[in-house]
C-alpha cells in the first residue's frame, strides 16, 4: 500500500533532517528530478544526493523546520519551510565563516504511486550569501559598449614595485564551466600567495569572459606556477575537452610606472611617496605607501 503524498513529502524532509542522501534519493522515482534556483537544472538520482551533502559539508548542522503543509486533489504538496545551519565549511569554494543562516523557502513536491516525480524550491537567492556576509551585486549584464562583472582581489601585503604582469583571459561555454574556472582561479590565488615574488593577483568575470592580472617582482618570479598545483592541473585541464571555447596569456614587463602619490594627513598635500623617505615637506610622516597591484 503506498504511503499518503503528504507521508512522502515527509519522509523526504526527514531525509534531508537525518542528513541521509540515500534516504533522499531513495523517495524520487527513477526519473524524478529536484530543481531550485541555484541547482542550473534539473538534478536526478545520485546528482541530487550530492546536491545535498554539498549543503550538509558546508553547514554540518542543517535542518529543515516545516511551517507548513498541504496536499491537492492531484498529488502535489506544498511545503513551507525554514532552513537553518551554522556555515562551519567551505562553501562555494569560500572559507566556512561560522554564520548562522535562517533561510525561508518552499518546495512543490509532486507525488504519484508513491514516489516523487518533481521538487521545485524556491527561495530567496540573495539572501543565503548575505547571511554569510557576503555582497549581492544586481547589474545589467550589458549596455551597449559597456559590459558588467565581478571581480576580487587576492594579496599577501607585498608593496615592491611591479616587474611583470602576467595576463590571462578565458571564455566559458556555459555556467558550469564558469564556475569550475572560478573554483580552480581560487585554488591558484591562494597557492601564488605564498610564492617568493608574488605582489598580488585580481579576477574579473564579465560576461562569459574571465580574466586574471598578476602582479610579480620579476618575470622569473612566476616560474613555480608550472612546476606543479593547481595551474599546472588547469592548464592541463584546459588542452583537454573539458574547459573554455578559447583564452590567451602573456606575460607584460612594465615600460614606465609612475610613483606612488599618497596624501599627507597633516597637510592633505600629495607626495611622491618613492622619493619622499617617509616624510611630507611640511615634516610630519607619511603613512605605509600603498600597493602597487
Amino acid at each position: 500500500m503506498f504511503q499518503k503524498p503528504q507521508e512522502i513529502a515527509q519522509r523526504y524532509f526527514d531525509a534531508w533532517n537525518q542528513h541521509d542522501a540515500g534516504a533522499i534519493v531513495a523517495t524520487f522515482a527513477e526519473t524524478g528530478f529536484y530543481s531550485d534556483p541555484v541547482t542550473l537544472g534539473p538534478l536526478t538520482g545520485a546528482a541530487i544526493g550530492a546536491y545535498a551533502q554539498g549543503l550538509w559539508d558546508a553547514f554540518p548542522d542543517l535542518s529543515f523546520e516545516i511551517v507548513s503543509i498541504a496536499e491537492n486533489t492531484s498529488g502535489l504538496v506544498s511545503v513551507e519551510w525554514v532552513m537553518k545551519g551554522t556555515n562551519g565549511g567551505p562553501f562555494n569554494g569560500l572559507p566556512p565563516t561560522g554564520a548562522t543562516v535562517v533561510l525561508p523557502g518552499a518546495d512543490f513536491i509532486r507525488v504519484d504511486a508513491g514516489t516523487i516525480h518533481s521538487v521545485q524550491g524556491y527561495f530567496d537567492t540573495g539572501a543565503l550569501p548575505r547571511a554569510l556576509g557576503l555582497d549581492v551585486i544586481v547589474q545589467p549584464r550589458t549596455i551597449g559598449p559597456f559590459g558588467f562583472g565581478t571581480s576580487v582581489r587576492a594579496s599577501n601585503g607585498n608593496t615592491a614595485t611591479p616587474g611583470a604582469f602576467s595576463i590571462t583571459w578565458l571564455e566559458a561555454r556555459t555556467a558550469e564551466e564558469q564556475q569550475k574556472v572560478r573554483e580552480s582561479s581560487q585554488k591558484v590565488a591562494m597557492e601564488m600567495l605564498a610564492i617568493p615574488g608574488f605582489i598580488s593577483w585580481v579576477g574579473a568575470t564579465v560576461g562569459d569572459r574571465m580574466m586574471t592580472i598578476t602582479a610579480w617582482e620579476s618575470a622569473d618570479a612566476m616560474a613555480p606556477l608550472m612546476k606543479g598545483g593547481e595551474h599546472r592541473s588547469a592548464v592541463g585541464r584546459f588542452f583537454s575537452p573539458e574547459i573554455a571555447r578559447g583564452a590567451a596569456t602573456g606575460v607584460w614587463i612594465p615600460a614606465r610606472l609612475n610613483p606612488r602619490w599618497l596624501r599627507c594627513s597633516a597637510c592633505s598635500k600629495m607626495v611622491d611617496s618613492e622619493n619622499a623617505d617617509g616624510k611630507c615637506t611640511c615634516g610630519a610622516e607619511l603613512p605605509t605607501p600603498l600597493a602597487y597591484w
